[in-house]
């Protein structure tokens, strides 16, 4: 998957991530921005979870979304 595509699905997908997970705010989507990495750590930082348990719940939100990045 290209970068334009990537960037097109995660502005479809931002509603769901703030359907999963409250706590993240617009601002965090922006600097997110279709990093699956940056979302994990944002995971962290909001909800103080491991990144084990980030990881786990990206994946598993992917899953559920068939979500690509």
């Amino acid at each position: 998957m290209n970068k334009d595509q990537t960037s097109g699905n995660w502005k479809q997908f931002t509603g769901k991530i703030k359907e999963q997970w409250g706590k993240l705010t617009d601002d965090d989507l922006t600097v997110v921005e279709g990093k699956r990495d940056q979302l994990i750590g944002k995971l962290q930082e909001r909800y103080g979870y491991g990144k084990d348990v980030a990881e786990t719940e990206v994946k598993n939100w992917e899953i559920r979304n068939k979500f690509r990045w």
